[in-house]
């Protein structure tokens, strides 16, 4: 089980779950390379250890275990894979039309 970002992070983008992450899975973290345009912060699942680090220094509460994501939010599980696996464009894409979806 990895924990996952969800909606509570889009456009805040609050770093402080990447500082405390003694793995390096969350990104685009401050500083690095698609930080400016990425909507929202994404935690490598095949990276993450499971440590729980992040669920307690996320401000907005967009951090938690797989199996503590909510019904409505279930799709940043594969955002969050597809981010890692496909390339920060496809996350990005795939949480956009999440959000148009919504509209």
């Amino acid at each position: 089980m990895a924990y996952v970002i969800t909606e509570p992070c889009i456009g805040t983008k609050d770093t402080s779950c990447a500082d405390v992450c003694p793995v390096d899975c969350i990104h685009p973290a401050a500083g690095e390379e698609h930080h400016e345009e990425a909507t929202m912060l994404y935690i490598d699942p095949a990276e993450c250890i499971d440590c729980d680090a992040c669920v307690e220094a996320c401000p907005v509460d967009a951090t938690m275990a797989e199996d503590d994501v909510p019904a409505k939010w279930e799709v940043f599980k594969e955002i969050n894979r597809v981010y890692f696996e496909d390339g920060h464009e496809a996350g990005e894409r795939m949480l956009a039309e999440f959000i148009a979806a919504k509209a």
